[in-house]
């Protein structure tokens, strides 16, 4: 049993949790995610590794409560445990020979991001972190960041917090004057703004990596719900990724995917919540 020894609470749907996994720990990189299983009859649930510590013997996983499953899985606290945590699974980012990067976290994904952009400082990379959220609440992992980065700029929506910014302008800006310096953008966060951060580097000829959180069943490559579509390719995100070229990837199709259980989802937490008493949070 994964027993969780930490329960941070960022927003009202949005958790973070350090669980007591040692193997686990000892053998994760940067990039790579596992499989948590609250209970026997519960639904299997992949998260991105959000940090690891191999003295500790524990990894972060940070996430949203979207679902049922999710939800449930919130409503654990420190002393509970995991029945079976699964990982490290996918293919670690390519770290290594990169001398300058660009790390883009959006929303949640600021938290996946944080260990590729550590990796990449402990691998003598300059980094500059490009960190963005709806509002100043929102925003997760703003002082980890700031701490593996040579530089970092904070962009919100509405204003609230840095830049009131889109995540792709200060890219944008930085490529207009470092371009042919720059190795590597690394984009993690919602379908829609890894699409344009990949529109906004191709004219630049910057090579780019976004990792793809694709809906995902057994997480082995067995089933094919992971399926993704890249360079006219179809890919297991599970398996051949979560990383894959930016500029290669079909986003219009994994964000019809993304989408296809959204109703099924809404009815499963509106049932639970009927029977439990609960509330649904506020968007």
């Amino acid at each position: 049993m994964f027993e969780i020894k930490s329960k941070e609470v960022f927003a009202a749907d949005i958790k973070a949790f350090k669980v007591d996994a040692p193997q686990i720990a000892a053998n994760a990189k940067p990039g790579q995610f596992l499989v948590v299983l609250q209970g026997e009859r519960s639904e299997r649930v992949p998260l991105t590794i959000a940090d690891f510590d191999r003295k500790a013997g524990t990894v972060t996983i940070v996430f949203q409560e979207v679902g049922k499953s999710t939800y449930e899985i919130g409503r654990m606290e420190a002393g509970d445990r995991f029945m079976n945590v699964i990982g490290p699974l996918g293919r670690p980012t390519e770290i290594e020979g990169v001398k300058k990067a660009v790390c883009v976290g959006g929303g949640i994904g600021v938290a996946p991001i944080y260990p590729i952009a550590r990796g990449l400082k402990e691998h003598g990379a300059h980094v500059t972190s490009i960190i963005g959220a709806r509002c100043k609440d929102l925003l997760i992992f703003r002082g980890l960041m700031e701490a593996v980065s040579d530089e970092i700029i904070v962009t919100t929506d509405d204003g609230s917090c840095g830049r009131k910014a889109l995540v792709t302008e200060p890219l944008k800006e930085l490529l207009e004057k470092r371009a042919g310096e720059i190795g590597l953008v690394m984009a993690i966060g919602p379908g829609i703004m890894m699409k344009f951060v990949a529109a906004t580097t191709k004219p630049f000829g910057v090579k780019t990596m976004v990792s793809l959180n694709a809906i995902m069943v057994d997480a082995t490559g067995m089933c094919g719900a992971c399926r993704c579509e890249v360079g006219g390719q179809t890919k297991f995100s599970c398996v051949d990724g979560p990383d894959f070229d930016a500029h290669k990837v079909d986003f219009d199709l994994l964000m019809a995917r993304q989408r296809m259980y959204l109703e099924e989802e809404k009815r499963a937490l509106d049932l639970y919540l009927e029977q439990t008493g609960g509330r649904r949070h506020a968007r």
